[in-house]
């Protein structure tokens, strides 16, 4: 058996601390920050170097966890993942993704998301997860469809981004939905 961590295309892993540069070049390209929350000021090499530190030895804390997504062919880091608003009472997560714009559109996300949703479906026992997608972003609406989230809601006019308000879609994937279209496989 290979690592529960790799796919066909993309490993998950830790950060670590030489991983500081692909950071910055992901934030150099403003619309992939749009895409996941808002733009940031620029921040120096080295706040980048302190933070990637800081990253590659954080301890999970409840249920909450980085991963970098790895290129298989070549080992670049081409994006990140990271799970958030974990509730182990009601049994859901939400989890974040993004790829750097040179990498996207080549089965990258998908795969690491599968990856991703395995673990917290088949070994922490998960029942929900959830995403917010910005409705601008139609990319990722249209990759979380494909991978089976169902539209749950919308909140209108929720973020300031780009000079006016925009919507932010909630969506919503259940364990066995996961289960039944993905399989859980040779755990």
């Amino acid at each position: 058996m290979t690592s529960f961590w790799t796919g066909r295309r993309v490993r998950l892993r830790a950060v670590e601390p030489d991983d500081w540069a692909a950071f910055m070049r992901f934030d150099e390209h403003s619309g992939d920050q749009r895409s996941g929350e808002a733009l940031h000021p620029p921040r120096s090499a080295e706040g980048y170097r302190a933070w990637a530190k800081e990253q590659s030895v954080a301890e999970p804390r409840d249920g909450c966890f980085r991963v970098v997504v790895e290129a298989l062919d070549g080992g670049a880091v081409v994006g990140t993942m990271t799970s958030h608003d974990v509730d182990t009472v009601a049994g859901r997560f939400r989890y974040g993704i993004g790829i750097g714009s040179e990498h996207q559109r080549r089965g990258y996300a998908a795969e690491a998301v599968v990856l991703f949703l395995r673990f917290m479906f088949a070994e922490r026992r998960f029942h929900k997860c959830e995403v917010e997608v910005y409705a601008y972003n139609e990319a990722s609406v249209a990759l979380h469809r494909r991978l089976g989230f169902v539209e749950e809601g919308r909140l209108r006019d929720h973020a300031f981004l780009a000079g006016r308000h925009r919507d932010l879609v909630i969506m919503g994937l259940l364990a066995d939905e996961f289960e039944e279209r993905y399989g859980f496989g040779d755990l």
